[in-house]
């Protein structure tokens, strides 16, 4: 077995964070599951702006979508949902042989959407209608505005990834969120039975945000220093061990157990943003010390291959979550609100995923206004 097959033994399921097109028909994808027991994909508009921008292969059907007639955003529509259902398709196996379990591929509604309750729950049902797949994920913004729709979009029984967490406070309010929606749908006579949901914590972005921070109390000296050198590189990991044990407390408690004896099922944390920044840093930092049950790490391509290579799986995602939630509580001693950084990051979350849309839309009508007739 391969070391992210391995991982396997401990709970954790690996997924791809990217997609192209030509992985889904030269075996690429297909060969990941079968050696590495890949188990889903993510998707987000930076990575099929890259994938439709940086390659040749989406040529022909923009071709194709020129001489229909189609519109920027009904060509972008078409790309994507081709993409993600041929994953589902691919996927399909290991969700059937896992009972509903594994084998899902994200599919995200617009980052303009991220502040409009409304508008996202309307583009999710519709997104959700035109992948036809029940193991496709919707991927959600966890902002404030994202809550409600995560509540109604669980009701309706639409599976949902909730992506761009950051603060233990924004995840704990969407595990309610979550718990709501499957007690909404359990009144209203529905099955939650196969109803998914996870979790996505982004980790690296949160060192980022703050080793600049602690460095600059580190080159002034003086007494806070140290705490700074303690705690620098650290945050990531320490937010996402202790978003696991919301996840145990939640998810253990009375609210659940009575969802669960319906067939109700977990709302499982998945690690995001796994790539590591910081060339000082290891390049498996994000992989490592977060594995354990009912985990997901979705990595990108090159994160996947230094795993394989040089991983050590091993059961690691509640050592010393004592410690490491009192190094998150240190922050405060350096005057450091660790609240206000992480909404900072879920604003620049979506700022993020927003430039890249809509560079990706003008690369749609540049490629159709090209496109032989």
């Amino acid at each position: 077995m391969s070391n992210l097959s391995r991982l396997q033994e401990f709970g954790q399921s690996v997924y791809l964070d990217e997609i192209r097109r030509s992985w889904l028909t030269n075996g690429t994808l297909a060969a990941l599951i079968d050696e590495d027991g890949l188990r889903g994909v993510t998707s987000n508009p930076a990575i099929f702006h890259k994938a439709i921008a940086e390659s040749h292969d989406y040529d022909d059907a923009v071709a194709e979508l020129a001489r229909s007639g189609a519109t920027v955003e009904q060509a972008y529509e078409e790309l994507v949902v081709s993409d993600i259902r041929g994953a589902c398709d691919l996927f399909r196996p290991v969700y059937d042989a896992s009972d509903g379990r594994y084998g899902y591929v994200s599919l995200e509604v617009s980052p303009r959407l991220a502040h409009d309750t409304d508008g996202t729950i309307h583009e999710a049902r519709h997104l959700w209608e035109r992948l036809g797949r029940p193991n496709a994920f919707i991927k959600v913004p966890g902002t404030a505005e994202g809550l409600p729709a995560i509540r109604q979009l669980i009701g309706d029984g639409i599976n949902v990834n909730v992506t761009l967490l950051f603060g233990l406070g924004r995840y704990r309010d969407v595990t309610t969120a979550y718990l709501a929606g499957l007690e909404d749908r359990a009144k209203a006579g529905g099955d939650i039975r196969r109803t998914a949901s996870v979790a996505s914590f982004f980790l690296s972005r949160i060192d980022v945000m703050l080793d600049p921070m602690l460095e600059k109390l580190q080159h002034q000296g003086g007494p806070r220093a140290a705490l700074a050198g303690e705690l620098h590189g650290e945050m990531a990991v320490a937010s996402a061990k202790q978003a696991y044990a919301v996840y145990q407390e939640v998810f253990s408690g009375a609210r659940f157990r009575a969802l669960e004896a319906s067939g109700a099922r977990s709302q499982r944390v998945l690690w995001a943003s796994t790539s590591t920044k910081n060339p000082d840093y290891s390049d498996v930092k994000y992989v490592e010390p977060l594995i354990g049950p009912d985990t997901i790490n979705t990595m990108p391509r090159e994160t996947l291959d230094a795993y394989r290579d040089h991983g050590r799986p091993a059961a690691r995602v509640t050592d010393d979550q004592q410690a490491y939630g009192e190094k998150l509580r240190r922050l405060a001693d350096l005057d450091i609100d660790l609240d206000e950084i992480t909404q900072a990051l879920e604003d620049q979350g979506v700022d993020k995923f927003i430039k890249p849309f809509d560079q990706l839309m003008h690369t749609l009508k540049d490629a159709l206004g090209k496109a032989p007739a």
